[in-house]
């Protein structure tokens, strides 16, 4: 396998109640899964390739939990990324030269054999984990917008964090109330309306989550 690192910032959201119940290792809200996210890589590598300041994204809809497969996902590589590149992000977001599990992109990928042709396009993208608001705009395909959690009382922001010393994808995650609009590609997600998001920093490498 081809040593690679990526560290950066991500948002995602998703069709279930805060906290997403995958987290949790139950099933989904309503029983299926949709979401979309993003990346802004602030430093990483896929063998000599530098990935540094490039941003990718993905659509994934499956029709029960994500565990139980028969997925469809799509691939998004910013258009700023030449030939290179684009093969090293698709390589680590399809879960090549990873370590069996080890990451949430192996899984995702396992998970979803639907997976239709890579796309690229520019990426708009402002994220701030710790005000946990952020916007993301992937050309004509989707775009994410993602702003605090409303307390029920109060209305007011309501901070939430979601610890994961054992997960695949980060330790720990700010969470935050999410949309999702797609415009065109070849997965159309309905439900990400007022529901899970999060912001995470990503440390990750063939072998998952590297660990402060």
């Amino acid at each position: 396998m081809k040593d690679w690192a990526i560290q950066g910032e991500e948002l995602a959201n998703c069709n279930c109640n805060y906290g997403c119940p995958c987290q949790f290792g139950v099933r989904p809200t309503d029983g299926t899964c949709e979401a979309a996210a993003v990346l802004e890589i602030h430093k990483g590598h896929h063998g000599e390739v530098q990935l540094d300041g490039l941003r990718a994204g993905a659509t994934y809809k499956w029709p029960g939990a994500i565990h139980e497969g028969n997925g469809e996902m799509q691939l998004v590589i910013d258009a700023r990324a030449d030939d290179d590149q684009r093969a090293a992000l698709e390589a680590i977001m399809t879960g090549e030269d990873t370590e069996e599990m080890a990451t949430m992109w192996f899984v995702f990928s396992l998970m979803a054999p639907n997976r239709h042709p890579t796309l690229t396009a520019p990426f708009d993208l402002q994220i701030d984990r710790e005000q946990r608001t952020g916007s993301a705009r992937v050309g004509d395909i989707f775009e994410i917008n993602a702003t605090p959690i409303p307390h029920v009382v109060t209305g007011e922001p309501h901070r939430v964090r979601l610890d994961l010393p054992n997960g695949f994808e980060f330790t720990t995650a700010e969470l935050a109330s999410g949309k999702t609009r797609t415009l065109g590609g070849a997965i159309h997600l309905a439900k990400n309306n007022g529901t899970h998001a999060h912001f995470a920093a990503l440390h990750l490498t063939g072998a998952g989550v590297v660990r402060a």
